[in-house]
């Protein structure tokens, strides 16, 4: 099952009582005020994991709770802190805070750590109240409340590649051809009803590239606004590098022209915004070994107006199955490339003036 978006609740642990009381022990007749402070309660931390993938140990368990510090104690003994509440979350969860919709936190990095409830500070003894003047002081605090917060979990997926098209178009086909990945194949719609990734290796063991490549559940006209299962997942295209868009150019899709198919998909990307219709992208024509040669002879002329790369492939015979890896591989080793040019800080070279 992929869940990919939760609702929790969580409560850091309350702050210990501080103590009211005075040393009494044979031979020290004015002992004065020995109440200790209450320790602090426990804190509620997440942490990213790459061992988990979905979100659904916490939509069977929503509460967490960690544990209140204990009451300080006579003879200047301070309560043992709380026990902090420890919450795994897939890389690639975004945290935000239900009641106002910030973002608390984006875990893109696997082994981040943060206190997203803080506990309570515990409350000071007695001991603490004395003074020159006020030698017996019988004062002491209430520990203090810890932070009781409700979370929404949004998991985006992580992958360099994601594939896109209509339903049946052979993404699951092709993505079980590239990758070790074995997603459901069959020939009704909205087979895929969940993404599938899978790890792509092109070149020999001494110069092998990997890409991670996601299988997104067909699209639909009206997708950004919910209409098929599009809304729910066109949100995991938002952190890829690249789309390859696939177009069925046969004639046992139902549809008359692949073009306006590929119009329809893109205006889905551009509706839903995050920038989607801007991210590079390679056009796939697919199941050519059922062409319909009028089909992909438009898409093919669509390609050239758009300045788009077009592959002819054929998941099930394997044609143009690695001119296509190859390309993916390529164009990812540009986009990292410019994006590390942009990053890289600016060198300004000062020439003095002869």
């Amino acid at each position: 099952m992929f869940i990919d978006e939760a609702i929790i609740r969580v409560k850091a642990g309350d702050g210990g009582n501080g103590c009211l009381a005075f040393r009494r022990e044979k031979f020290v007749p004015r002992g004065g005020p020995s109440g200790g402070d209450g320790g602090k309660g426990g804190d509620v931390v997440m942490e990213s994991s790459e061992r988990h993938n979905t979100l659904v140990h916490f939509r069977f368990n929503p509460e967490y709770k960690a544990q209140r510090g204990r009451h300080g104690e006579g003879s200047n003994r301070t309560g043992k802190e709380g026990v902090d509440v420890l919450l795994k979350v897939p890389v690639g969860t975004l945290v935000y805070d239900a009641d106002t919709n910030a973002l608390v936190h984006d875990f893109s990095t696997p082994d981040e750590r943060v206190v997203v409830a803080q506990g309570g500070r515990g409350g000071r003894g007695n001991a603490r109240f004395a003074t020159s003047t006020h030698q017996a002081p019988r004062e002491h605090e209430d520990g203090h409340a810890g932070e009781e917060r409700t979370f929404r979990l949004e998991l985006k997926l992580l992958a360099d590649v994601g594939l896109v098209g209509f339903p049946n178009v052979g993404k699951s086909t092709l993505i079980s051809r590239i990758s070790a990945a074995r997603p459901k194949i069959a020939d009704y719609p909205f087979t895929t009803l969940q993404p599938n990734l899978g790890v792509v290796a092109v070149g020999d063991a001494k110069d092998e590239r990997s890409f991670v490549v996601a299988d997104i559940p067909g699209l639909i006209e009206g997708a950004h606004m919910g209409a098929g299962l599009g809304m729910q997942f066109l949100r995991h295209i938002e952190r890829t590098r690249l789309l390859v868009h696939l177009a069925d150019v046969s004639d046992g899709s139902g549809r008359p022209d692949p073009v306006k198919d590929v119009e329809v998909i893109r205006g889905e990307l551009a509706n839903f915004g995050a920038g989607l219709e801007t991210k590079p992208t390679i056009l796939v024509a697919s199941k050519i070994d059922v062409a319909n040669k009028e089909k992909l002879s438009k898409l093919k002329r669509y390609a050239r107006k758009q300045g788009l790369d077009l592959f002819p492939i054929s998941a099930v015979t394997g044609k143009g199955i690695d001119e296509l890896k190859y390309a993916m591989a390529d164009r990812l080793d540009q986009i990292r490339a410019t994006a590390a040019a942009a990053a890289a800080p600016e060198i300004l070279l000062s020439v003095k003036p002869e």
